[in-house]
């Protein structure tokens, strides 16, 4: 019974000593991970609403493409169809969740709207068209006193039109400017209902090929192309060579200078990181090719937009993908991004506490023992003094009680050395006061208490 009693004794104070020793080191560990938590950045959300024109610049078919690829990494694309670039812009800015990223044409600026939206890069190149019905011209203003078509009014291709025209001074009476959407401004001109028609599309799209073959229709070739660009960076002059369309045919029948903006993604600035950089690797994937204007890697490319880059962007155009993305799935690599940072209270905290507690734990179970050296160093000092034979009768008494204290001390078994070593020592002071008490000679046996902390 009573074996069962020490043993129970024994297992409380471990498991004290446990606790006292363990339960601070846990408590500092979860401050340590719940302030290092703080930091963390959150997870991307798995969705994103993506704002494209209806009827410019291509928007359509690539939004799809960038639907696709998306879907394979885990995240959902919703399309929210727009009237034009500037129905995206101020979809963009506005403090909702109708759009995160958005297709628009370069130079479409939001003024103060735009003020948080950026730039993830130019995708292509998206030319102006301007077909027309009557004698060559050279330029825009050979336009002077017609009926054109300018695109839809919240359009890139209304506002690059309007913008054109009036640097070259056409866009007042006679000059008749209409609003009318890409199809119907098509199909007017080739009834011969209007003058001409400003349209802006990649030139791998049919209805442009088809109208460029149409009889009696035009395309106009800029030849102060250069003028433009210089005075509009987000502008680029290209020359589409003649025969591109149809070598049989000749079509174009001889090479003509184009103005082109480019097709941008742009996105709001608190867009997450990680889908920053999906985005970019999914236009590196879609862009990356060659077309009938674009040389192969030439897009996605950090051209003038009329946005800022976004950080993220600049990085990507610098270094690539990052090196997470590069090796591993996207929901892999953005787990191991975000919980990087937790290795820093594992390097600062886990580990020299991983050391410390077991020697704090061993120190609590041996300053049980190591307290009762005072008890012993005392009566050695006492012995030293030459006491009579009561004071030595004291002392042994007090020896003995010190023993019996000590020997009811519960210690785990693998720390038991401890006890033994102060039981040796006790044996050698005993041995030196029973000599002393039997009269015998004393060899002044010096006892060397050493208390070994480690």
């Amino acid at each position: 019974m009573k074996k069962d009693t020490l043993k129970e004794q024994l297992q409380r104070t471990t498991r004290r000593d446990l606790w006292l020793t363990v339960a601070p080191a846990a408590l500092l560990i979860g401050i340590a991970f719940a302030v290092t938590f703080y930091f963390v950045k959150p997870a991307p959300p798995m969705k994103l609403v993506l704002a494209t024109p209806q009827d410019e610049g291509g928007f359509r078919y690539f939004a799809k493409k960038y639907q696709e690829s998306l879907a394979r990494h885990g995240v959902k694309v919703e399309i929210q169809q727009t009237k034009g670039s500037l129905s995206s812009v101020e979809l963009l800015s506005e403090d909702t969740e109708q759009a995160d990223v958005a297709f628009v044409q370069s130079g479409t600026a939001g003024g103060e709207k735009a003020a948080h939206i950026v730039s993830l890069g130019s995708l292509s190149y998206v030319p102006l068209w301007v077909f027309y019905r009557g004698e060559p011209i050279d330029d825009v203003r050979g336009l002077t006193g017609r009926r054109i078509a300018i695109g839809g009014a919240e359009s890139g291709t209304h506002a690059l039109a309007r913008t054109l025209l009036s640097v070259s001074g056409v866009d007042k009476a006679p000059t008749e400017l209409l609003p009318l959407e890409r199809d119907a401004a098509i199909e007017q001109l080739k009834k011969g209902q209007l003058d001409a028609v400003f349209l802006v599309s990649p030139a791998e799209a049919p209805a442009i090929q088809k109208l460029a073959a149409e009889p009696g229709v035009r395309l106009l070739s800029f030849t102060r192309g250069e003028a433009y660009v210089r005075r509009y960076p987000y502008l680029s002059r290209l020359v589409l060579p003649r025969g591109v369309f149809n070598l049989a045919a000749d079509i174009p029948a001889h090479d003509v200078v184009l103005l082109a903006p480019t097709a941008n993604l742009v996105a709001k600035d608190s867009l997450h990181p990680a889908l920053a950089y999906l985005l970019m690797r999914t236009a590196s994937e879609i862009h990356g090719s060659a077309g009938l204007l674009d040389r192969s890697g030439e897009f996605p490319a950090p051209l003038e937009t009329g946005f800022p880059l976004s950080s993220e962007a600049r990085r990507y155009y610098d270094a690539g993908i990052p090196l997470l993305q590069r090796y591993l799935p996207f929901w892999a690599a953005n787990l191991v991004d975000r919980l990087w940072v937790m290795l820093v209270p594992i390097i600062a905290v886990v580990v020299p506490l991983g050391r410390a507690v077991p020697a704090l734990y061993l120190w609590r179970v041996r300053s049980r023992i190591f307290r009762w050296y005072a008890r012993l160093k005392e009566i050695e000092l006492q012995l030293e003094e030459n006491p009579g034979r009561e004071m030595l009768e004291d002392m042994m008494k007090r020896l003995e009680e010190a023993e019996r204290a000590v020997n009811r001390i519960p210690v785990p078994l693998a720390y038991a050395e401890n006890l033994y070593f102060f039981r040796e020592h006790i044996d050698v002071v005993r041995r030196r006061l029973t000599r002393r008490l039997s009269g015998a000679p004393d060899s002044r046996e010096l006892v060397v208490t050493q208390v070994t902390a480690s």
